[in-house]
């Protein structure tokens, strides 16, 4: 993609404007960020009956500004392999295409880190050495997912890595935050909520597939296939409704915690359009609407689990 060299602030070696920044943040995703906090808050509330607002707010920042960090690194070292390559169909990535340079994506990706670590460190004084691990091991993974002589995401590791970090630690750590301990329900209730965000992702590799596989970039869905990637979609996003209707029927919440069945009719119309073949920029819409449904499953399951 190339770059009108009349307009100055969009031009490689000069200072890019705050949109192309927030382009680059893929706002788009930053979902993924806000609903473990919400969800794993809800747990530890439920279980401590009161609230701790400001780590709350402390984790919901943190957890956004590494979003971000891992989009701006994802950004440049996609770039930096040439996965990122001009017929790619999703939207621009403002290292490939121009829009900044290598030097200053490198000082976004120290900056935005350094800014969550800095915040992170009122968390760890709050919730001692456990916070400190899973900090320090989510700016890691961010990082390692797309640098390193074996990223995470270029070995087929990615949807594990996304599981993981935005189900089990994002919602369990700021479980944590409220209560000081690890329960069960906060580890069940980060299932669906690990589930649906793996799910966005499994929906970007899908659209992918083809200029991943040309870049060397063996995801799960190019080792796999397009055909057992549209299940999996399918397998996740279903999955997560189960959660709700467990915790209920082990007397561990009550019916209220079945609030995100509200979303099932959005569930069930992308995962239609995913069985049914939908490829390219065709699954960019559905991409979005995955981000949505999370965000809207997370909110009500948190409102069910403080109900």
């Amino acid at each position: 993609m190339s770059v009108p060299v009349s307009d100055p602030a969009r031009m490689p070696g000069r200072g890019a404007s705050w949109r192309v920044w927030w382009l680059g943040a893929r706002p788009a995703t930053l979902v993924a960020a806000i609903g473990p906090v919400l969800v794993g808050t809800a747990a530890g509330v439920r279980e401590a009956g009161t609230i701790r607002w400001l780590p709350f707010l402390a984790a919901l920042v943190t957890a956004l500004l590494i979003q971000v960090g891992t989009n701006y690194a994802n950004d440049l070292f996609d770039y930096l392999k040439g996965a990122d390559r001009p017929d790619r169909v999703g939207p621009t990535r403002i290292t490939a295409g121009g829009l900044v340079t290598v030097a200053a994506m490198r000082r976004a990706v120290v900056l935005t880190f350094a800014l969550a670590t800095v915040l992170g460190l009122y968390l760890v004084w709050v919730g001692g050495w456990p916070i400190l691990v899973i900090g320090l091991a989510s700016i890691a993974a961010g990082i390692l997912y797309t640098a390193g002589p074996v990223p995470l995401g270029y070995a087929g590791l990615g949807d594990v890595f996304v599981f993981v970090f935005f189900g089990l630690v994002a919602v369990g750590g700021s479980s944590y935050l409220q209560t000081g301990s690890l329960s069960g329900l906060a580890l069940l209730a980060a299932v669906p909520v690990g589930s649906l965000i793996t799910a966005i992702l499994v929906v970007n590799n899908l659209r992918d597939i083809p200029t991943d596989r040309a870049a060397g970039k063996r995801t799960l869905a190019v080792r796999i296939g397009e055909r057992a990637t549209r299940w999996q979609y399918a397998v996740l996003v279903a999955g997560a409704y189960l959660v709700p209707v467990l915790l209920w029927l082990l007397g561990w919440a009550g019916p209220a915690v079945l609030l995100p069945s509200l979303t099932l009719p959005l569930a069930l119309r992308l995962v239609g359009v995913v069985l049914r073949g939908a490829e390219g920029p065709s699954l960019n819409p559905v991409l979005k609407r995955t981000g949505q449904l999370q965000l809207l499953f997370a909110m009500l399951f948190a409102l069910g689990l403080l109900g």
